[in-house]
């Protein structure tokens, strides 16, 4: 981790595969991140995701199932950190528990790394749940950075 990136990571008892597609299909990113997604998971394509109302913009820039992912991040009308401005790295790994799910986010400047890493370990967890199948809840939030 460098000052301007942040890791995240948790272990999910579900095989990659499965894992994988909850960033990749838009039924199952929505049900632990988001209330609208756009996805197309190819190299260039969409990633667009809003999360209690903020428009997350960006392209999939790596597409390798069941392994790895490469996102870049943004939000949409922002100055501080406009569409394509930081990237989101998801490495999948098969561990003897499940999944080691694996993120860093770089880019990031000033606040932004300590309200990413609030922000990733709030949703790591409700991916978590998700992937359960006991669904992950209403998102009410993440606390204070």
């Amino acid at each position: 981790m460098t000052a301007d990136s942040i890791t995240a990571s948790i272990v999910i008892d579900a095989p990659a595969e499965i894992v994988f597609d909850y960033f990749t299909q838009t039924d199952a990113i929505v049900g632990w991140m988001g209330e609208f997604a756009l996805l197309e998971p190819e190299p260039g394509g969409t990633f667009e995701v809003n999360i209690l109302g903020t428009p997350v913009r960006g392209r999939y820039l790596l597409v390798d199932r069941p392994n790895r992912l490469r996102i870049s991040w943004g939000y949409a009308g922002s100055d501080d950190l406009p569409p394509g401005a930081s990237t989101v790295e998801i490495t999948l790994t098969p561990v003897q528990a499940g999944t080691l799910v694996e993120l860093v986010h770089s880019g990031l400047k000033g606040r932004q790394p300590q309200e990413h890493v609030v922000g990733w370990t709030h949703y790591l967890a409700r991916l978590q749940s998700a992937v359960r199948g006991g669904g992950a809840g209403v998102d009410r939030g993440m606390p204070a950075a």
